[in-house]
């Protein structure tokens, strides 16, 4: 059986399923975290609150720094008032796939 991805390659580029924690102490990409229904987020901590979608902006500019595109590439595509979210990414989704994995930890 093969892994879950914490992601979802497309013809417009990748879309991440994520998990946001705010109101951390820092920015920052935790991990990938298996959940009990068998898929995969990408765990993100983000320091800002959940208001006004200060959560969100915060969640879009720490993927943009780590993938290395400009934020206006990004948006919240489902999940805007929720800890779990997809994020659209639009691009090339092999090199945007290939950022990311560096930017992961294991």
């Amino acid at each position: 059986m093969d892994d879950p991805k914490c992601y979802r390659l497309s013809p417009q580029g990748l879309s991440l399923f994520v998990r946001v924690t705010p109101n951390a102490g820092r920015d920052a990409i935790a991990g990938v975290e298996r959940r009990d229904d068998n898929s995969a987020v990408l765990r993100l901590r983000v320091s800002a609150v959940p208001d006004k979608g200060k959560a969100n902006a915060a969640v879009l500019a720490l993927l943009a720094k780590a993938l290395g595109v400009p934020k206006s590439t990004l948006s919240v595509a489902s999940g805007e008032t929720s800890r779990l979210k997809t994020i659209a990414v639009a691009g090339d989704g092999v090199a945007l796939l290939a950022a990311l994995t560096k930017c992961t930890p294991t």
